[in-house]
Parts: structure tokens; C-alpha cells; sequence
């Protein structure tokens, strides 16, 4: 690989002024116009075909190869939504958009593939087009809205097949320069759901007369704590937890309704399907032993992210081209957390790595008011986005692109 050092000194100053200009303007997910103007003007900029509106605020650029119909193509992908988050940095660059900053570093990942974008044209430039496409994928709203999804029903990878795609999520606390991975299963699916429990309500002296919506919110809530430590193997890892509850106006009232919400941590669909059977037997038998009546609806928001083991180990060896044998991991532990790139991977097969985003100051995490994404891994992002299209395209066999799957 190419001197990236030597072209980073060239060129890093305006990737990290693009970095800082978008953390200045962040944006909600669904709502990145300014952003999305912001990456298409830098492709058409470069020579890139670029394709606007998908998911609405969806952007792909695609960097064409030479052409050949049996050619595969890569699909890179940065997300660029913000969260709704009051700033407390006290950065020059901190958010100009009352209660919406970039708490998850999102401005960073657009900038690093911005400038991988830069860094590959003019590699092209100077060596010659590659076999094939490269697609440049900037995704809207992965912050809980499933922008990732949404640009799959909108026909993404029937538009721009690839045959592999990878995403980067920076992570605070890991040492910059690193990278991380695993293959299978990495980061975990996500469900919701939300409960109301009717009763006849009343005065709090006299609870036979209609029911105890409130008992049986506690006896929902504790029935539901048994399931994933004692009603599912030790080996499946799952979490389920109520976060919402909410009922009674008075001291002396007895509610007439009480409502509850949670969400579900999952990594194996036979597991998440048995959860959800318990949890509806725990409903009937609550609602006959209190006389009540509760209503459940469940949503299936977020897949597990499972890794091709192929397409991470592909990763793994770009990484280590990148920064090192020894900067690089592949076994870590799955991660209860969740992300809508897992939408991409059920459709075409690719993986997911983590990046070391420093320690931090104060302790800031993800999705912290005083989080900021740290400007020395935009360097190593870069590396690691070169050197992955130069190591597909250096191992990738001459085939037909696959069907997207199902």
C-alpha cells in the first residue's frame, strides 16, 4: 500500500475541517439534507457518479472499475445521522443546532470514508481503475429509525450489487490505531415492546372491587425477570428489561391503567422466538390471576449483526496491512449493543469492525453529551478504507455478482 502518512500530511488538514464543519451541523436521522448535500458535492467533486434520495437523505457514489460484466464490486458504508442531545463539549466546533449534537461520532465516520473516497480516486489516478466498482454508501438515520433497512427496501444492492460490504463504528476507550472484530454474530438484534394493564380503577381502601392494575404490573415485571436467567439455557445470551413504567395520579387511587415498556437483546432467532412465547404465556396467566386486562405489542426493530468470516477475515488482513499485526483483534466478545447495518449484512455478505477512538475526556462515552469523536483516528479510518479496496480487489477472483440474498 501506498505511503499513507505522506498523503495524509497533504490532505488530513481539510479531512479533519470536514470532520469539525459536520459536528458543527448535525443532524437528526431522516433530516440530513445540509450533510448529504454536503458528501454529494465532494463526490461529483472527484469524478464519482453519485446518486441522491435513497431512504430520502441516502447517498451512494460509485467510483466505476474497468467495466468487465464478470467483475466484483465493494460496498463501503459510513452512517451520518446525530442524536438528539444537548452539547456540553464547549469545543470551537460544538454543535450550532440546539439539542442535537453528534454524540456517536458519526460526523467522523462520514468524514473517513470522505476522505478514503478522496484517497482512492487519486490512487486510481495514478495506477489505473480497478477491476471493479467501488460503492461509496453514506446511510441516514441509523440512530433507532433503521435507515440501513430502508435503503435495502428501496433497492439498494439491486441498484449497486456488490459482493461483499463493511462498515467501521468508532469505539471511546479503545487505543487509536486498534481495530477490532469477530467473526459471526457481533453485535446483538434489538426488539421493543410496550404493555397497558387495564382495570376497573377505584379507591385505593377497597382493591377487590376492580382489579389492581399496579400488582400486576409488579407481578408482569418480576414473572418477566425469570425468563432469560431461568427459563432459557445459561449458553444463550439475552437480555430483556422493562425501562418504562408509568400509572396513578393520587396516594388513595387505585389506577385503572398502568403501562410498561422494555426492550430485548438477542443474538440467535430460535432463542428471541421463545422469549417472546414466554412473555406472552406471563401476559394470559398475569392477566387471569389479577383480573385484568393487558394488551402487548412487540416490535422487531433491529436483526443480530452476524459477520461473513470470510468478508472479517478480508478486514482483518486490510487492518493489519493498515496499522500492524499488532493493532489488530479478531476475537472479541459480542456486544449487547445494536446497529442497522445488520440489515445490509442479511442482504450481502460483509462484516463489521470496531476502531479505537481513545480514551476520551471525563470518562465520555457513545451517546454522552460530552463525546466528541477524536480527530487522530481519522488517519487510521483512512488507512483502513484503502487498504481494504486494495485487498479485495488484489484477492477478489473474476465472477458473476450474486443475487442479493434473502
Amino acid at each position: 500500500m501506498a505511503n499513507i502518512g505522506t498523503w495524509f500530511a497533504r490532505h488530513g488538514a481539510e479531512i479533519v475541517a470536514w470532520r469539525r464543519d459536520l459536528h458543527a451541523h448535525p443532524e437528526l436521522a431522516f433530516e440530513e439534507h445540509r450533510t448529504s448535500a454536503f458528501v454529494a458535492e465532494r463526490l461529483r467533486d472527484w469524478g464519482l457518479e453519485v446518486h441522491t434520495g435513497i431512504a430520502g437523505t441516502g447517498v451512494v457514489g460509485v467510483l466505476r472499475g474497468t467495466g468487465r460484466p464478470d467483475a466484483p464490486a465493494l460496498g463501503l458504508r459510513a452512517d451520518m445521522d446525530a442524536l438528539p442531545i444537548e452539547e456540553a463539549t464547549g469545543a470551537s466546533h460544538r454543535s450550532r443546532s440546539p439539542g442535537v449534537m453528534h454524540a456517536c461520532g458519526h460526523d467522523g465516520h462520514t468524514a473517513m470514508l470522505l476522505g478514503a473516497a478522496r484517497r482512492i480516486v487519486d490512487l486510481v489516478q495514478e495506477r489505473g481503475r480497478f477491476a471493479g466498482d467501488v460503492v461509496f454508501i453514506f446511510q441516514p438515520a441509523e440512530e433507532n429509525e433503521g435507515g440501513g433497512q430502508r435503503m435495502v427496501e428501496e433497492g439498494l444492492f439491486e441498484r449497486f450489487p456488490v459482493r461483499q460490504v463493511f462498515a467501521l463504528h468508532n469505539l471511546p476507550g479503545l487505543e487509536l490505531g486498534r481495530f477490532v472484530t469477530r467473526p459471526g454474530a457481533m453485535l446483538a438484534g434489538f426488539d421493543t415492546f410496550d404493555i397497558r394493564i387495564e382495570a376497573e380503577g377505584g379507591h385505593a381502601a377497597n382493591p377487590a372491587d376492580g382489579g389492581d392494575a399496579v400488582v400486576a404490573a409488579a407481578a408482569l415485571i418480576m414473572g418477566f425477570q425469570t425468563i432469560v436467567p431461568r427459563q432459557t439455557p445459561a449458553s444463550s445470551a439475552a437480555l430483556l428489561a422493562v425501562t418504562m413504567i408509568s400509572g396513578g395520579t393520587a396516594h388513595n387511587i387505585l389506577p385503572d391503567a398502568v403501562t410498561l415498556g422494555g426492550s430485548l437483546r438477542w443474538f440467535e432467532r430460535p432463542v428471541i422466538e421463545e422469549i417472546r412465547r414466554r412473555m406472552e404465556a406471563h401476559r394470559q396467566g398475569v392477566a387471569t390471576a389479577y383480573g385484568v386486562r393487558i394488551t402487548m405489542a412487540y416490535r422487531e426493530r433491529y436483526p443480530a449483526l452476524v459477520n461473513d468470516i470470510a468478508a472479517m477475515e478480508l478486514a482483518a488482513r486490510a487492518a493489519r496491512r493498515a496499522v500492524g499485526d499488532e493493532r489488530v483483534a479478531t476475537d472479541i466478545a459480542p456486544v449487547m449493543g445494536s446497529e442497522d447495518f445488520a440489515f445490509m449484512l442479511e442482504h450481502a455478505p460483509g462484516a463489521y469492525l470496531g476502531f479505537g477512538n481513545g480514551p476520551g475526556e471525563g470518562g465520555c462515552l457513545l451517546h454522552n453529551p460530552r463525546y466528541d469523536f477524536n480527530d487522530g483516528a481519522l488517519e487510521s479510518g483512512v488507512a483502513f478504507w484503502t487498504a481494504l479496496v486494495e485487498t479485495f480487489f488484489e484477492e477478489a477472483q473474476p465472477a458473476e455478482r450474486p443475487e442479493p440474498q434473502r
